[in-house]
């Protein structure tokens, strides 16, 4: 083997050490970082992501899981398949139309401080609720009840919807 093959394997070898090395020490330095510390990405650890289920028997990862979907599928919501029908609305529809964005802003806003199970439940049954304003909206419009493709909201999924503007209660 001449001298260019021995630079080669010996360029090779150093760079596997060299990666191995990082790999060892960001395990080594993953179980030694203290919870509330920052953690990947600058983000710091959320402890008990996995923790004790809430009061629906979610755990806290399925309940901000549960509570993406329903923000999600209210955010859709008001995006307006036909926006001509919903500029001509009527004040009913529009008050409606209102509290929907309440809903949406208030759940949005109490999703990105939450972290137990029963936060996340909270942030579901306020995008259910805005859910309820968009399903009123609609129905003063004339439009159909699901006009975002998805399937109407199931029955014991609704909660009412109060006055004009989501419910929020105090942290």
């Amino acid at each position: 083997m001449g001298s260019t093959g021995f630079m080669i394997t010996l360029s090779v070898l150093l760079i596997v050490g060299a990666v191995a090395g990082v790999v060892a020490q960001r395990r080594a330095g993953r179980t030694r970082r203290p919870a509330g510390r920052p953690g990947r990405f600058g983000r710091p650890d959320r402890p008990g992501r996995s923790g004790p289920p809430g009061p629906s028997g979610l755990s806290d990862l399925d309940a901000e899981v549960e509570a993406n979907h329903w923000l999600i599928r209210l955010g859709g919501g008001l995006v307006p398949p036909d926006a001509r029908s919903w500029a001509g609305a009527d004040e009913t529809a529009g008050r409606a139309l209102t509290g929907a964005a309440q809903c949406h802003r208030a759940a949005r806003d109490r999703l990105t401080g939450a972290r137990t199970a029963e936060e996340y439940e909270e942030v579901t049954r306020m995008a259910k609720e805005g859910l309820e304003h968009l399903r009123a909206a609609r129905a003063a419009l004339g439009q159909p009840a699901s006009a975002d493709g998805l399937p109407a909201l199931p029955r014991a999924a609704r909660v009412p919807a109060v006055g004009g503007a989501c419910a929020v209660p105090s942290r």
